[in-house]
């Protein structure tokens, strides 16, 4: 139990957390609204005036959480009639404290609320039902915000997990491909040294230096992939590239077509291997989720400058970012460190489109 407490203490606030958006001016005026409206009908102008008072606590729900359930739940213990059903409204703050907050914030918010109820309870403001529905209710409110809170939490870690593993499968292709120009240049030192005897010493230095960078390198981008796959199982299969890309068109399920235009032949080997991952990844989802749908197109274009891929599906309807997994986290990820971008979202008309653009060189601008 101590053990609990020490973890739920030094538990940090939840990151991420919106300052003022929209839709908390739309809350605010819902609620000015509302508590305007039941203190004329009910002529309960004190219960009117402080849920007013206590509107603007909602704006720093997330951002200041213990700071305005103190100055809520302070205010309602000392104000004389606190009565007015739209103060429900202020079971928000206490969610959000959980939701948001950190540790402390969380217990000492906690322990406020408590103590508030049970002052209220042992002052006759409220009676001995009151207070235990207080108690279920706020209990209710932090179970609401803790669920969300490791919901979310769960959610960002599995997204770092699909970025992780997009990144050990870019360092492998990576690897493979220069590691065989790094491999050619290493050889042809080596012929350079035997054949060296006829030529100055300097050459023969030169191609020594060559030598030992290329196996240098070899050596440290071994052990750079080897920490970075860990301990998962790899697949030993070449680096695919455009001739995978095109036999996607013969793959069984959903027929597929492939259209590649555009100079090919210059681009890196690591920009063909990213765009067939992309390609690869965006044909499997719409098979796994495209309703009703005949057929998936993927079009690849490269100019002077970028590389594009575009993929779309005929599927009945959109798909949500949820219902295709991670795979698009992985996407993205994939196409950043190239640095390049990739969408995705319902197409103009029907289905799924993805959509990446990828530098020629496969380096960032």
């Amino acid at each position: 139990m101590r053990e609990t407490l020490r973890s739920v203490w030094h538990e940090p606030r939840s990151p991420g957390a919106p300052v003022r958006v929209r839709r908390d001016w739309v809350l605010v005026a819902v609620v000015v609204l509302a508590t305007v409206l039941e203190g004329v009908l009910t002529s309960a102008w004190s219960g009117m005036i402080l849920g007013l008072v206590l509107t603007p606590t909602l704006l720093w729900r997330r951002t200041r959480p213990f700071l305005m359930v103190a100055i809520a739940f302070l205010v309602c213990l000392f104000w004389s009639d606190p009565g007015n059903g739209t103060l429900a409204y202020l079971l928000i703050l206490p969610y959000s404290l959980f939701r948001w907050g950190s540790g402390r914030e969380a217990l000492a918010g906690a322990g406020l609320i408590f103590a508030k109820i049970s002052v209220s309870a042992a002052l006759g403001h409220i009676g001995v039902s009151d207070m235990l529905l207080g108690f279920v209710a706020m209990i209710a409110a932090f179970a609401l915000a803790t669920t969300f809170r490791y919901r979310a939490r769960l959610l960002e870690r599995r997204l770092g997990e699909a970025k992780l593993r997009e990144r050990e499968r870019l360092a492998r292709d990576l690897h493979d491909t220069v590691a065989h120009h790094v491999s050619a240049m290493a050889i042809r030192a080596q012929a350079g040294i035997a054949v060296a005897q006829r030529q100055p010493e300097a050459a023969v230095e030169a191609l020594r230096v060559i030598e030992a960078e290329a196996t240098r390198a070899l050596a440290e981008m071994r052990t750079m992939v080897r920490a970075l796959r860990l301990s998962e199982a790899d697949d030993r299969a070449p680096s695919p590239g455009w001739d995978e890309l095109r036999g996607l068109a013969s793959s069984s399920g959903l027929p597929v077509s492939v259209e590649l235009t555009g100079d090919l032949d210059g681009v890196p080997a690591t920009v063909g291997t990213a765009v067939y991952r992309l390609a690869q990844e965006s044909v499997t989802n719409a098979r796994r989720h495209a309703r009703h749908a005949s057929r998936v197109t993927v079009r690849v274009a490269a100019d002077e400058s970028l590389v594009r891929l575009h993929v779309s599906d005929d599927g009945e309807a959109a798909r949500s970012f949820s219902a295709t997994g991670f795979g698009l986290a992985g996407m993205a990820e994939r196409a950043g460190l190239l640095g390049g971008t990739c969408e995705a979202g319902p197409g103009p008309g029907r289905g799924w489109t993805v959509t990446a653009t990828l530098p020629r060189t496969g380096v960032a601008a």
